[in-house]
């Protein structure tokens, strides 16, 4: 699992103040101090952040549209935020506009140093009770998989639902250990984030747990995603395996009785469910439907994506 880690960045280039430096270390956090919007972006993207402090000192504008910046984005917008003003501002202004820029919490100069630790554990706590943001991949759970999908019904938009899903993965872990287990679904999170963000910037990924994970696009975007994901997928994931076990295509593993037997190298499956012909009222309808293509599209060799092409 990758180190969890505090951000701070300051538009005005100034250094992490000794109470945030102070959290960070009573809770065993990383500090990374990011010195550019460019650099937040792919350290909110990339390392295990548990929390953004930003510097809302006046000027508070790049302050501001960083903020707004990484909450109205879909793969960032889970990080909790906390914006702090220096003694010298007028703080009930610019709490103000730090919360309207989408700010999970606002420091500022009229609070005790217990306050603002306080404030700052109940903002991590919040998120991780509302959000529910996985540990190994930092993608939201179900929480926000359900909120994105009744999001999209509620609005009329068309949509797929994409269930992705590995092949043999459970023989994988029992051979390699747990700990490569974790490093291929962090591959494989990392694929579906970059993949379908590029090629959907509207779309939606999420961990369901384990193996599992959805993610949701526009009916004109969902095609490419699934047919990237599962190149790129098919490119690094022999990778993953001894070159005796690359060069057979195979390895030995156990059954329960003790019975050897081959078990191919992991493969993905794409199950999806699309509302373009059919109307569905709640996510359940969903849910449930995605999970039959998802497991319907295991029944195939190799890696491959299944479309419910089924109507009203």
């Amino acid at each position: 699992m990758l180190p969890r880690v505090l951000l701070h960045y300051s538009p005005h280039g100034r250094a992490t103040p000794d109470l945030v430096r102070e959290f960070a270390s009573a809770r065993e956090y990383g500090l990374i101090e990011v010195h550019s919007p460019t650099e937040l972006e792919q350290r909110a993207s990339h390392s295990h952040a548990v929390a953004l402090i930003v510097d809302g000192s006046e000027p508070a504008d790049g302050a501001l549209a960083v903020c707004r910046h990484i909450k109205g984005e879909v793969f960032t917008s889970v990080l909790p935020v906390i914006m702090y003003v220096a003694a010298d501002a007028a703080h009930e202004e610019s709490a103000s506009q730090a919360l309207e820029a989408g700010a999970d919490e606002v420091l500022n100069p009229g609070l005790s140093v217990r306050e603002c630790e306080l404030r700052l554990a109940m903002a991590l706590h919040r998120a991780d009770r509302d959000v529910g943001v996985h540990p190994t991949t930092l993608l939201p759970g179900t929480v926000q998989i359900e909120r994105d999908i009744a999001e999209r019904l509620g609005s009329g938009e068309k949509f797929a639902v994409c269930y992705a899903d590995l092949d043999h993965f459970k023989e994988f872990n029992d051979r390699y250990g747990y700990n490569h287990g974790d490093r291929v679904i962090l591959i494989l999170s990392r694929i579906l984030r970059e993949v379908v963000r590029a090629r959907s910037p509207g779309a939606f990924v999420g961990h369901i747990g384990g193996d599992d994970f959805i993610f949701i696009a526009s009916l004109a975007d969902f095609r490419a995603c699934c047919e990237e994901v599962l190149s790129v997928f098919t490119e690094l994931i022999d990778l993953q395996y001894t070159e005796e076990d690359r060069a057979r295509g195979f390895f030995l593993g156990k059954d329960r009785r003790g019975g050897e037997h081959q078990v191919p190298l992991m493969t993905l499956s794409i199950g999806v469910v699309t509302n373009e012909q059919r109307h569905f009222t709640h996510t359940a309808q969903i849910s449930e439907l995605a999970t039959e293509m998802k497991a319907y599209a295991k029944t195939f060799s190799g890696s491959i994506y299944v479309v419910d092409r089924r109507s009203d």
